[in-house]
């Protein structure tokens, strides 16, 4: 392949340093001279495997562009994409449970608990109030908004000092991050409904 192909190859995937991991790489192929059995089998599948895992990043990457270019269309596109965290196909996949339309939800609490992200009555007999984790909810939903919610944490400031609120109280990371996300989804109703993308302040209403 030699150096330039080799290092063109590993930027277009984002690797850092492909300039001198690839004159590495070259280097040590070319200072190799111990020849094995079956090394020629083996280089041949390599290859293959190489050229295959190649091929599928390209199709996943022409696939996200794809999703994205359609999500870009929505009439709610640009608010969603203001929310930290959220990105086109995180925005995509709340697009496609929803239906694109949070008027089928009487409240942000009705889409909380559709994503499972709130815990439902679960009483018997004579004992009352307890609560346990939900059974049916969007499992595609809910892993979009914790994800976007994670990533909020790393680049909103808003997000981070409830995140670090709530760990403070206690709290573990996966019961912060959802407490986070439930609040995220009273301020992305807030948005939607407004018609008024994110603002660092707190959304009026949610």
């Amino acid at each position: 392949m030699g150096v330039r192909r080799l290092e063109t190859w590993l930027r277009n995937r984002k690797v850092q340093r492909a300039g001198a991991l690839a004159a590495a790489a070259v280097e040590a192929a070319q200072a190799q001279m111990t020849a094995l059995r079956g090394e020629e089998l083996g280089a041949e599948l390599v290859g293959r495997l190489a050229r295959s895992v190649a091929a599928h990043n390209d199709e996943a990457a022409e696939l996200d562009a794809r999703i994205g270019a359609r999500f870009r269309q929505h009439r709610d596109a640009e608010i969603i994409l203001s929310m930290p965290g959220m990105g086109p196909t995180t925005g995509a996949e709340f697009i496609a449970a929803t239906g694109g339309d949070l008027s089928a939800f009487a409240s942000p609490d009705r889409l909380v608990g559709f994503a499972g992200l709130a815990p439902v009555p679960w009483d018997s007999g004579k004992v009352s109030g307890n609560l346990r984790r939900p059974r049916r909810y969007h499992r595609g939903l809910q892993g979009a908004l914790y994800l976007s919610t994670q990533v909020s944490i790393f680049f909103c400031p808003v997000s981070k000092a409830y995140y670090d609120r709530k760990r403070k109280e206690g709290e573990g990371h996966k019961q912060a991050v959802i407490a986070l996300a439930r609040r995220r989804v009273n301020v992305l109703w807030a948005m939607i409904r407004d018609h008024t993308p994110f603002q660092t302040a707190p959304v009026a209403g949610a």
